[in-house]
């Protein structure tokens, strides 16, 4: 029997329905894609964002990392169950309050900021045919003195050339015969400086670069207003072969006594070497900080250039190195093979700072926040518990006792951080979270470092000396700047004055046939270096 119409307008109907309701779902499917597309694009803005914010904030903010004072009791929010079991811990922290509020430093007075100086009294008096009164011309008589004014006076620096002549003597009588005698004057010190400049000017050159990071262009200009010219290239020839020839004997011993010791910080920077065999001036280069680390002994410091940044340059300059590496979260130390290393907490709080939102620094609800009032927290016990202890035992013992509580919070917080991907937060997270084993390690020894900042300090010279000179020429001139900041920061490291220990070197001349005994007796530790050193800036004033 034939379909009656009702049944097939129902079948059609059904049809439409069914075309429908895969329309339906077609549609769905692609809102649902879009929906997914606008919060991927939404969420890359918002990224983009933070690091617009964050590349502002490092171009035209403040360079300093310092926060806020924390607004009483909101640390307790992080901690309040752990000071409840530890009293001992609530009472470090009401003592790091109290660190926290230091009085601001009271300004130096005039004679206390000048007390190095030498001083001249100049007497203001009357002139001897005005010595009488102006009432009855009785002549006066002194009575005493009064100080009036200090002032300040800089005597300007003046070039002069010294020609040494040799002055000869002949025997008259032998002279008669076929074998005259003759003697000449000698002064005992061979010019061995390359250049005909003295140590003292080489030293002024370098230490004008070096430490007070004038590049040797500028340098050019103010010999010719003491009336010399010196080219730059000439001043350049003066630093490489002179360094080369008379500091690196100083800083290969450096080298190994540095590979002697059981704690070493390190650190790199970028560094721009026009004319590199093979290589384009444009590419990047590296300098790289190697120091001894806080266990007591005198401070090592040295630079090493090299043209890459890869670990392998580490492992060479570390060979036979064994113990406690503090750095920052760079992988190629790793490569070290007896090197144990530590973790800069210092690095891992300026990740969480870029993680702040702009604004939130005082926003509590922000996890960035959060973890940095934990670290906040670790870096005033960290002074604290340093200002009590006497002994590395002890300083070991009370980090134990103080800081490893704040440490297990810290990692517990960490552990509940579910960041949005690709976020300034989600870097911080991952960033700590690779270098989790190593975050106890400074535990282990009192003489451990917390933080890399010694070495970042050290090596701040020379990143303020780059914004001045921009670049080296050569491998030759990197090198040579590496062995003469070596010196430089040395000098500084060991308190003593950089101009006269630089021209110190300069006239000693070390060299490779000294034994190592002989080489500490020019070093900056040395009691009698620094005694001559001392001897040498008194004069200097006079």
């Amino acid at each position: 029997m034939a379909d009656s119409s009702k049944d097939i307008q129902l079948r059609e109907l059904k049809d439409v329905i069914m075309d429908l309701k895969n329309s339906i779902k077609t549609l769905q499917a692609t809102v649902d894609a879009g929906n997914k597309r606008e919060e991927a694009l939404i969420q890359e803005r918002d990224n983009l964002k933070e690091e617009v914010e964050l590349l502002r904030k490092k171009l035209f903010g403040t360079s300093s990392e310092k926060r806020s004072t924390d607004l009483p009791g909101q640390l307790n929010l992080f901690n309040e169950a752990e000071m409840e079991q530890d009293p001992a811990a609530a009472e470090a922290e009401e003592m790091a309050a109290q660190l926290s509020g230091k009085k601001r430093k009271a300004r130096a007075a005039n004679a206390e900021r000048f007390k190095g100086l030498p001083v001249k009294k100049e007497y203001l008096d009357i002139p001897e045919e005005e010595r009488f009164c102006p009432v009855c011309n009785a002549p006066l008589e002194k009575i005493g003195e009064e100080f009036v004014r200090r002032e300040l006076v800089f005597i300007p620096a003046k070039l002069k050339v010294i020609e040494y002549y040799s002055i000869s003597y002949k025997c008259p009588e032998c002279s008669k015969r076929d074998l005259p005698v003759i003697k000449k004057g000698k002064d005992g010190k061979p010019h061995m400086l390359y250049g005909m400049a003295s140590a003292g000017t080489v030293a002024w050159v370098m230490y004008q670069k070096f430490c007070n990071s004038l590049p040797y262009c500028r340098q050019e200009k103010d010999w010719k207003q003491y009336g010399a010219s010196i080219t730059r290239a000439t001043m350049a020839n003066w630093v490489i072969l002179n360094s080369d020839a008379f500091f690196r004997p100083m800083y290969e011993y450096f080298h190994r006594k540095l590979l002697e010791r059981e704690f070493a910080m390190a650190d790199e920077t970028p560094l721009q070497v026009l004319h590199e065999p093979g290589r384009r001036a444009q590419s990047k280069s590296y300098m790289w900080l190697f120091r001894s680390g806080e266990d007591g002994g005198v401070p090592i410091i040295l630079y090493k250039y090299s043209e890459t940044r890869a670990g392998d340059n580490a492992v060479e300059f570390l060979q036979g190195f064994k113990g406690y590496l503090m750095c920052d979260g760079y992988s190629g130390y790793n490569k070290v093979p007896d090197a144990k290393r530590t973790a800069c907490w210092a690095h891992i709080r300026r990740y969480l700072v870029d993680a702040v939102p702009k604004g939130k620094n005082l926003d509590y609800s922000q996890p960035a926040v959060q973890g940095i009032l934990y670290i906040d927290r670790l870096f005033r016990l960290e002074e604290t518990i340093k200002a009590k202890s006497t002994t590395f035992d002890s300083l070991k013992k009370a980090r134990l006792e103080k800081e490893v509580p704040v440490i297990e919070g810290f990692l517990s917080w960490l552990d509940l951080q579910k960041p949005i991907r690709g976020s300034r937060m989600d870097k911080a997270v991952t960033y700590i979270q690779n270098r989790r084993t190593y975050l106890m390690t400074y535990l282990e020894d009192g003489r451990c470092s917390f933080s890399n900042n010694l070495s970042e300090n050290a090596i701040r010279p020379f990143t303020v000396g780059r914004k001045n000179w921009l670049f080296c020429d050569t491998p030759n001139g990197a090198q040579a700047s590496a062995i003469v900041y070596t010196m430089v920061e040395m000098a500084k490291a060991n308190g003593v004055n950089v101009y006269h220990y630089l021209t110190y070197l300069l006239e000693k001349q070390p060299n490779d046939s000294m034994s190592d005994e002989e080489l500490d007796q020019l070093a900056p530790w040395n009691e009698d270096v620094k005694a001559e050193l001392r001897r040498r800036v008194e004069s200097s004033d006079e």
